[in-house]
């Protein structure tokens, strides 16, 4: 039998009822029923062709099957799903062949950063994987599980308006240093024009520039009319360990709101109030970002946290916040449950909520990487400033205090989503509807259609029958009612 021959016969056998065992182990159990190297070696071939056809690692279900061909002694998967460990994911030799295995199960929307070790000590990309992810060590394999919706607005698009980026270089004297800072301004910013910005001053600045994509991110997000216009301030830090967590942390934090934020205000088109300014960054930096919101709120009352690193200083940021007093300060806090820190993160969410903070809160099943912290920026910029309407007429009847319509999430979907809306305490039942529309305005579904007592609820938007497009939800409420959009993508 030729080779064409053998690999139609084995992609026939593998597209046939699967009820039993799934694809990957009938491949494995069938090369150890071969009986010489030779056979084996024709059977492994068949297999990767296939399988580099699927994609690798080879992904069926919940299950990841992470592969290498090579002559090595030894070699094992290190990621974000066991910390990085070179020793805990050891991979498995099909006996007489050159191909290894590791065989795990992830959340069907689970997105982590991985590498291979050989022998120990030799850290490389999966040669038969194509897609990574930028990391603050370099480039990583990416693993993206059937669920996972890649971020679309981190793309570069040049269809759209693009922002324009200044740099420059300010001196502190409290920390006697000089910042290297890039400014963002949003599509026709004029400086002689009397309209002014909310500002988002990013820790990790050039990070969240080069390895987050922040300025795509910010540009679509515009050109989507999901936010409002903004000025992103992204400050690259001279010392960083220091200066958000340690030694240096208060006199960089005096920095901020001291030097920093009149500099900006001073040169820029900006709004100066508190509530017009966020602050925000990833792990350490979401240290220094609730370190400085906390103790400025006056400044800064808006706090971003991307995988906030509390423990410093014996959780000196976390403490403050959780055990002293309520400040007017509104927090959006985003993590993933493949690193170490989701319980406490957990535990600052309850603790935020029963204090009566203003909070938003996402937590996903990935790790602890800029993977994580680039696809949900426009989580947080959504939700701190929102697009404002462009045809409120006078006469609207307004919103009920508490009644509220959340942006679905994920957004874009394929093919599922939740769409959440809260009915406040104090209020009799209401009459709630929630219904989805096309572009045309045709309803296309009705989600919800009944009494509500006061509360937050959910709901799971799925039709695979729809095509890729926007498609509208609108919530009605005692005469009230507020639609938002969303965005399938298949």
């Amino acid at each position: 039998m030729n080779f064409t021959k053998k690999l139609l016969q084995f992609v026939f056998l593998f597209s046939i009822s699967i009820s039993a065992q799934n694809q990957f182990n009938q491949f494995i159990n069938h090369v150890n029923s071969l009986p010489d190297s030779s056979s084996k070696a024709a059977a492994v071939d068949s297999f990767m062709t296939y399988a580099r056809t699927v994609g690798i690692p080879f992904i069926e279900n919940s299950y990841a099957n992470f592969i290498y061909l090579g002559n090595v002694s030894n070699i094992s998967v290190a990621g974000d799903f066991n910390s990085w460990n070179s020793n805990s994911d050891m991979m498995t030799k099909l006996t007489g062949t050159r191909f290894w295995y590791k065989t795990k199960t992830f959340e069907l929307n689970a997105r982590l950063d991985y590498k291979f070790v050989r022998n120990g000590s030799d850290w490389i990309l999966d040669p038969e994987n194509p897609n990574t992810c930028a990391g603050g060590f370099g480039e990583n394999s990416e693993l993206s599980m059937p669920e996972y919706i890649q971020p679309w607005e981190i793309e570069y698009n040049s269809s759209i308006p693009h922002g324009t980026v200044e740099v420059k270089n300010l001196f502190s004297t409290n920390t006697n240093s000089n910042y290297q800072i890039k400014i963002y301004l949003p599509p026709d910013y004029n400086p002689n024009s009397t309209e002014s910005y909310p500002t988002v001053y990013f820790q990790d600045g050039y990070e969240y520039v080069d390895l987050a994509h922040s300025v795509n991110v910010i540009d679509n997000l515009l050109d989507s009319n999901k936010v409002q216009k903004i000025i992103g301030v992204f400050v690259k830090p001279n010392n960083r360990n220091e200066e958000y967590a340690f030694s240096k942390r208060n006199q960089y934090r005096l920095f901020f709101v001291n030097e920093l934020v009149p500099y900006i205000d001073s040169v820029y088109n900006t709004i100066t109030e508190a509530d017009k300014r966020l602050v925000l960054g990833d792990s350490y930096g979401g240290n220094i970002s609730a370190l400085i919101s906390y103790n400025h709120s006056d400044v800064f009352g808006n706090c971003g946290l991307h995988s906030g690193a509390f423990q410093p200083n014996n959780y000196e940021a976390y403490n403050l916040i959780v055990n002293g007093p309520v400040k007017n300060i509104k927090y959006c806090s985003i993590w993933g449950t493949y690193e170490s820190l989701f319980t406490n993160m957990r535990i600052f969410r309850d603790s935020l909520l029963s204090k009566g903070y203003e909070l938003k809160w996402i937590e996903l099943p990935e790790g602890h990487s800029w993977g994580l912290w680039r696809a949900t920026i426009d989580e947080m910029l959504e939700y701190f400033f929102p697009a404002l309407p462009s045809d409120v007429k006078e006469d609207k009847k307004a919103s009920p205090e508490g009644f509220n319509l959340y942006q679905n999430y994920p957004n874009p979907f394929n093919p599922n989503t939740v769409i959440t809306y809260s009915v406040p305490g104090g209020t009799s039942s209401n009459k709630i509807s929630v219904k989805v529309f096309d572009s045309l305005g045709c309803e296309i579904a009705i989600l919800v259609n009944e009494e509500k007592s006061p509360g937050t609820y959910e709901v799971k938007f799925s039709d695979a029958s729809l095509s890729s497009g926007v498609y509208f939800y609108k919530l009605d409420v005692n005469g009230y009612s507020e639609t938002k959009s969303m965005v399938l993508l298949k």
